[in-house]
This record gives C-alpha cells, sequence and structure tokens, in this order.
C-alpha cells in the first residue's frame, strides 16, 4: 500500500461507490464499492498512522458518505459527492499521507 494515496483510494471509494450505484441502478453494488475501497483506505491509514488515527479515518470515511445525501438535497448528487470526496482526501493526506 506504500505506493498509493489513500488520500486517493478513500476520494475514489466515494466517487466510484455512487457512480457504480447510479449507472448500474444497483445500490448494494455501489455499497461494495465504497466498502472494499475504505477496506483498503483503513489498512493504508493503519500501516501510515497508527490505530488511532486509522478508526478516526474510518469514521470521516463513513460520515463523508452519510453526509453527501442531505448535502446533495441542497448542491446537487454529483457535486455532494465530489465535495466530501475532496474533504476526505485532504483528511486522509493531512492524516496519513504526507507523514512520507
Amino acid at each position: 500500500m506504500a505506493g498509493i494515496p489513500t488520500a486517493a483510494v478513500a476520494a475514489t471509494g466515494l466517487v466510484g461507490g455512487y457512480a457504480v450505484a447510479r449507472w448500474t441502478k444497483k445500490r448494494p453494488l455501489g455499497g461494495v464499492a465504497l466498502a472494499a475501497a475504505g477496506a483498503v483506505a483503513a489498512k493504508g491509514w493503519q500501516e501510515k498512522a497508527g490505530g488511532k488515527a486509522a478508526a478516526a479515518l474510518g469514521g470521516a470515511y463513513v460520515a463523508a458518505f452519510a453526509g453527501s445525501h442531505p448535502l446533495a438535497k441542497k448542491i446537487g448528487a454529483w457535486p455532494s459527492v465530489f465535495a466530501v470526496a475532496g474533504g476526505m482526501a485532504l483528511a486522509s493526506w493531512a492524516v496519513a499521507d504526507r507523514r512520507g
């Protein structure tokens, strides 16, 4: 996991999970994509920043997913997904990726 920034994995999970759900019209399939990327990101967070940071970022990942829904009602679905993905990427970079 050393070569792939966790910021990219987390953001891709949020965007990709929504894209899969939207284009296949199968929300559970989007959830699988979201969860798979979250698991990969969590492994990276654990390796790079430790257990407490991984737990905090995991909580932020779930909160970003949940928060995108009410935000979408205000700004639209895709803008909401990109906004929370950007926030998650920034958090991942700040906590785990910038360390080295």
